[in-house]
């Protein structure tokens, strides 16, 4: 009869070997550090959708620049891609009184475009990933303060709100969703309301649902898809996986069109969301994005981790951002305290990898 304790053990081995360990032991430390030390309010409806919109923005670039490291490659230009998106969907819309609509797509397309030439410029240079897109990253973010007072005489573009009055498609980036399902449990007393009887809360963000869908979508390339095991191959060996017949320059250059993508529908999300663009926005976010993706286990190495850890990663991030503010701490200490979790997060995932790899 077979040894319970080993079965045990297997189990245990098992749910250490998944990439999505560190991240979930992450999240319940983060979790238990807040519910300690941060007034009740930061979980209270309010208080939740707070960290919560600010995890999905940092979550639509993680499933991007998730997939991405994966395969071995970075993208410095998210960033400035995010500024340079956002005030060309802006000026589009006011100054060129374009349809919202097309605006937004044609932005989409010229994002893609950018991702391309990204990706086919370390494919054709074979300079490293890291040097190509920090030179997007400055020439990007010099094209959209360039251009902004070229085109404006300013780097601030406002008033996007209201040209977009009716567009189906601006609501899908901006708006809100489930708010007939808030109006309602705020009637029915269930979740805090102001005195005149409006809830406080009167809806989810639409980048928490892209943020959501996104995720699933890369769950699924990565999980239930052959290109998903291209990702991987091409992360762990390219040479190897280019032996085998995988497309790895055709997988790299789609992965850095799809950063692009993301960064794309995170401009998007907030240009409709605050009814301006601003040439500033999206500094450090590429950082930031990594930072998360790292905390979500993945390795800088390639070939290893998953969009759920990445996402749990955001999540951290986003605890953390607005957690901070309800301690009664600086939130001037906000970035210490968050390299000090990078560094934690990659010691005690390479720690546990490497003692997991040896059993």
């Amino acid at each position: 009869m077979a040894d319970e304790r080993l079965k045990q053990e297997t189990a245990l081995l098992k749910a250490l070997k998944r990439p999505e360990f560190p991240p979930v032991f992450g999240v319940v430390l983060v979790f238990a550090v807040f519910l300690a030390l941060a007034s009740g309010d930061m979980f209270s409806l309010e208080g939740i959708m707070s960290w919560t919109e600010q995890a999905a923005l940092i979550g639509i670039l993680a499933v991007g620049v998730c997939l991405l490291m994966i395969a071995g490659e970075f993208d410095l230009s998210v960033g400035s891609m995010i500024g340079f998106a956002g005030m060309m969907m802006a000026i589009l819309i006011v100054e060129f009184e374009m349809n919202p609509s097309l605006a937004i797509v044609l932005t989409m397309l010229v994002s893609l475009g950018i991702g391309f030439l990204n990706g086919y410029l370390v494919i054709k240079t074979r300079l490293p990933s890291f040097i190509v897109t920090l030179g997007s990253l400055f020439i990007l973010r010099g094209l959209t303060v360039a251009l902004s007072r070229l085109l404006t005489n300013q780097t601030l573009v406002s008033g996007v709100n209201s040209h977009t009055e009716g567009s189906i498609l601006a609501a899908f980036f901006g708006g809100e969703t489930f708010t007939a399902l808030f109006s309602f449990l705020a009637k029915a007393g269930i979740i805090a309301t102001y005195d005149d009887g409006t809830p406080i809360v009167t809806g989810i963000k639409m980048v928490v649902v892209w943020w959501i869908g996104l995720t699933i979508v890369g769950v699924i390339i990565l999980r239930l898809t052959k290109y998903g095991n291209w990702i991987y191959a091409t992360g762990g060996d390219e040479q190897a996986s280019k032996n085998m017949g995988v497309p790895t320059d055709r997988v790299k250059i789609c992965l850095f069109m799809l950063t692009a993508l993301c960064a794309s529908i995170f401009a998007a999300c907030q240009v409709f969301d605050y009814g301006s663009a601003d040439a500033q926005r999206g500094v450090l976010k590429e950082f930031e994005a990594i930072i998360a993706v790292v905390m979500g286990g993945v390795l800088l190495t390639g070939g290893y981790g998953t969009v759920i850890g990445a996402s749990l990663g955001a999540l951290i991030f986003g605890v953390v951002n607005i957690g901070i503010s309800y301690t009664g701490i600086d939130s001037d200490y906000f970035r210490v305290f968050l390299g000090c979790m990078l560094l934690a997060a990659v010691v005690f995932s390479d720690s546990v990898r490497k003692k997991v790899m040896r059993q």
